[in-house]
């Protein structure tokens, strides 16, 4: 089968992608200190072929940490890592955005600054939800979140800054876009959802509060980037991590207008379906986002090349993100482009490691 439209050229803002297969963020857990290396410079460069690569979330500030092995960029050491990986997947001929990423309440104190709790909207702990620690053994695994603090409204500025610093970082290591990451109820989210959300200041309540942080951090980093060389994932109606959300449709509908009068570069909707036989976004809903949002819209979910060729063929987005596809197969879209099959990944090596199931899956002749 030919994935014409899947295969073709779009115009992102200020970059000119060669096809509409994105790699999506993907945490892999292998920064031990924080800092990208040679590992990562090559994993990413194997994945240049995409149309945008766009990273593994990455830390804004030490309070924003959830995961250990997961990267930064707050420091000097970090941002000069980063500049390494954004040079090598330039001279393989590929775009690369950074994530920048603030898990909020799915951490613990035992890895935040000082011992201190994890901030977010309101005190509540993330019922159900892990994080991943180090422990006093040497070994890491999954461990309950901790009852997070409640950020002051003072504190809020600081915390816009530390996302118009990232990405002054990310724009000194090259990086040719940023995505702010607003989903899988990490903490803009978690300000979104009215279930996690139950502040009483300019930044709770109604719809328009709870969306003033993400929309005030969306301005900061535009300011730094150019709206046109920012983009924004959500995940409307997700479920994870204790989040709930009784506006979910009507706080996606509203940032989309929101974020079309600020001319950003492209919105990137992470479907509540992962695995195929989850919940699936309505063709209804996906018209009545695109009317709001008439930019370039990416969705990311249980995508095949087939889906992606329908989504984009009906009008209905603009290109996909693949996540496991990418994984596997770094020659993903020569792939698609021969209508080969893919290798599987492993799931055993997904997080943590070095080379095994990271940089060795095996590309076509």
């Amino acid at each position: 089968m030919a994935y014409d439209r899947l295969l073709s050229p779009l115009t992102m803002g200020k970059l000119e992608l060669p096809n509409r297969v994105l790699m999506a963020p993907l945490t892999r857990a292998r920064t031990p200190d924080m800092v990208p290396k040679a590992l990562q410079a090559t994993y990413y460069a194997q994945r240049a072929n995409a149309g945008l690569i766009i990273s593994e979330a990455t830390n804004i500030s030490p309070t924003a940490r959830g995961y250990v092995y997961t990267p930064g960029i707050y420091t000097d050491e970090q941002e000069a890592g980063w500049r390494g990986v954004v040079d090598s997947v330039h001279r393989a001929g590929g775009r690369i955005a950074l994530q920048l990423w603030h898990v909020g309440r799915i951490s613990h104190h035992k890895i935040q600054p000082g011992g201190q709790p994890p901030v977010a909207p309101s005190a509540l702990r993330a019922e159900g939800a892990n994080c991943f620690l180090e422990f006093e053994d040497g070994s890491s695994g999954q461990h309950p979140t901790s009852t997070p603090r409640a950020l002051e409204t003072e504190e809020i500025p600081a915390l816009i800054d530390d996302y118009r610093q990232a990405a002054k970082r990310a724009r000194r290591a090259g990086f040719d876009m940023v995505e702010v990451h607003a989903a899988n109820a990490y903490l803009l989210q978690q300000f979104m959802a009215t279930g996690s959300n139950k502040r009483t200041d300019r930044y709770g309540g109604n719809l328009v509060n709870r969306a003033r942080l993400v929309l005030e951090v969306v301005d900061a980093v535009c300011e730094v980037m150019g709206a046109d060389r920012v983009g924004i994932r959500i995940s409307p109606f997700i479920e994870i991590f204790g989040l709930s959300d009784d506006e979910s449709e009507a706080m996606a509908f509203y940032l989309a207008e929101q974020l079309t009068r600020r001319g950003i570069a492209y919105l990137h909707v992470n479907e509540p379906d992962w695995t195929g036989e989850g919940p699936q976004l309505t063709d209804t809903f996906r018209r009545e986002l695109r009317q709001r949002f008439p930019g370039t819209l990416i969705y990311c979910g249980h995508y095949t090349a087939e889906r992606a060729e329908a989504l984009i063929r009906n009008g209905l987005g603009d290109g996909a993100a693949f996540g496991r596809p990418y994984i596997a197969n770094p020659d993903l879209v020569e792939r698609f482009r021969r209508d080969s099959a893919l290798n599987e990944p492993d799931p055993a090596t997904f997080y943590g490691g070095g080379a095994e199931g990271y940089t060795d899956y095996p590309t076509l002749s």
